[in-house]
């Protein structure tokens, strides 16, 4: 399975796409989207045919995203917000599953806790998929959303095929979590 991931950004969208087979994960590439300074619409337009242009070149089988956090200033909120929602578009315009993960997830899900620095990421990533060198930090973020991806995928397949027993018994699965 091809899974890529995006790590959105309104100057700088990263992007990683890896391979998994298996437990192994390979590295098959990474880098960044950079909007030049312009109008909002500019930029996301930017940021929607550079997505479409990597769903084009690396043919995912799937995609993940990082989830927009709230900054203390919400302006930048909103505009990160619309920078994800453009890269999310090109996504499903090419009829590919998106999964969401919160940056407290990724780093669980590659650093092994939640509150990891951005160093720690960066080298984690580089020891998982055995780069030669340190992946730049928009790179590294969404490689490391992409192997939060395939990581946790197979708990979540696995909570899918339990939820007809679990809803029997009064049970579901919402949002990867089981609740009553």
């Amino acid at each position: 399975m091809k899974i890529l991931g995006i790590d959105p950004g309104l100057r700088t969208t990263g992007f990683g796409v890896i391979h998994k087979q298996g437990s192994k994960l390979t590295y098959i590439a990474s880098g960044t989207i950079k909007t030049i300074e312009g109008s909002l619409p500019e930029r996301l337009k930017t940021i929607l045919a550079g997505v479409s242009e990597i769903v084009r070149t690396y043919q995912p089988d799937c995609a993940a995203i990082e989830k927009v956090f709230v900054n203390v200033n919400p302006q930048s909120t909103l505009l990160l917000g619309q920078a994800r929602g453009a890269a999310i578009c090109a996504l499903v315009a090419a009829d590919l599953s998106v999964a969401e993960y919160t940056a407290l997830q990724v780093k669980q899900g590659v650093v092994g806790h939640g509150r990891a620095k951005k160093e720690q990421v960066q080298d984690m990533v580089q020891r998982l998929l055995a780069l030669s060198g340190l992946p730049g930090s928009d790179a590294a973020d969404a490689l490391g959303v992409a192997i939060c991806h395939a990581h946790s995928g197979d708990a979540l397949a696995t909570l899918g095929a339990l939820a007809p027993g679990l809803a029997k018994k009064g049970l579901r699965v919402k949002g990867g979590r089981l609740v009553g």
